[in-house]
């Protein structure tokens, strides 16, 4: 493909180059955006959230991702508790943090706060068993959510997500903590004398009914929220690239990986596609931008042909980071394909 050739256009299958559908399905309930670091995931998800909040009653922000940049993008503190984005009257955010390591990550009815008591010395070795867990910092954060689902009503909630990897075990927490109940189980054949010995010192009675209680009574909710993750009329995903080898070879896997969770995903924003100035004759100016822009043709044109039943969203590299609401009701604009590109 030459340097001046135009980018591919997508093929006529009735798929608006844009993110309308996702803003018509009224139906959904959860709406994930993740792809490979650095590719713009927080700009699309935050734009995104600010476009649901026009069109539901009430929008759910949440950054999964440890880096934690919505504050950023909206130029305002969030915490672990929803918090309301400051010129908006139904859009909420919050930051989850699945590194947290202070008392909270264990519920303070449950447990005496004297860390220098026995229920104290329990209390440091059960969280020490818990972070031994495997993929335990992904359930912490999974469990946060699973609590705002049970107190809070939102019409749709939006997860700015970790990378690929953090978030597909993020995705998958359900057969997690039904693989954590079993851990317990087998734990406390092995040593129940000792079980019974800290499960009072730790709050939850003489022996393990109440923290079995406790713990599958949340699996109803968990195993509901798995099977609304994997409905197409209430969740989908929305993969977010550049126009570069790492990023489709990333895209790739994680359309492959969501497939099999039973995910549904029909959506991909490539972002940061170089529009380079020509001059009167049609050629471009810039010899670096020609440069970029024939890779970039060639990553595009692939993707149009590995994703031609998806809906393929494509988005200018600006001249300025998007950071604030004025501009990122202008990237929003972008998505639904009302930008000036």
């Amino acid at each position: 493909m030459e340097g001046d050739d135009e980018q591919p256009k997508p093929k006529d299958l009735n798929l608006e180059p844009n993110l309308n559908n996702v803003l018509e399905q009224d139906s959904l309930k959860w709406i994930f955006v993740g792809g490979k670091g650095g590719v713009g995931k927080t700009t699309c998800s935050c734009s995104l959230a600010v476009l649901l909040s026009k069109v539901r009653s009430n929008v759910l922000l949440i950054s999964t991702d440890p880096a934690h940049n919505i504050s950023d993008a909206f130029d305002q503190k969030f915490t672990k508790t929803p918090v309301k984005v400051r010129g908006y009257d139904n859009l909420y955010a919050m930051e989850i943090d699945p590194a947290m390591t202070d008392q909270d990550e264990i519920p303070n009815e449950d447990l005496d706060q004297d860390s220098t008591g026995l229920s104290g010395l329990a209390k440091e070795l059960f969280t020490e068993f818990a972070d031994s867990l495997p993929g335990i910092d992904e359930a912490k954060s999974f469990f946060q959510v699973m609590a705002l689902v049970q107190e809070l009503q939102f019409s749709v909630v939006v997860f700015d997500t970790a990378p690929t990897g953090h978030t597909l075990r993020f995705l998958s927490m359900p057969g997690l903590f039904e693989k954590g109940l079993n851990k317990i189980s087998q734990l406390k054949s092995r040593f129940g004398s000792l079980f019974s010995q800290l499960l009072p010192a730790m709050g939850v009675g003489e022996d393990s009914a109440s923290l079995r209680s406790k713990l599958t009574e949340s699996l109803p909710v968990i195993q509901q929220i798995n099977s609304e993750f994997r409905d197409a009329e209430k969740a989908t995903f929305i993969c977010v690239c550049i126009a570069e080898f790492l990023s489709l070879y990333e895209t790739e896997r994680l359309v492959q990986e969501l497939t099999k969770l039973g995910i549904d995903v029909h959506n991909i924003v490539v972002n940061q596609l170089v529009v380079p100035e020509r001059d009167d004759s049609g050629s471009i100016k810039c010899k670096m931008c020609a440069s970029r822009y024939k890779l970039q043709s060639k990553y595009l044109e692939q993707i149009h042909d590995l994703y031609e039943d998806f809906y393929i969203t494509e988005c200018p590299l600006l001249p300025e980071e998007v950071r604030g609401c004025s501009k990122l009701e202008v990237f929003g604009k972008i998505l639904l394909g009302k930008g000036d590109q």
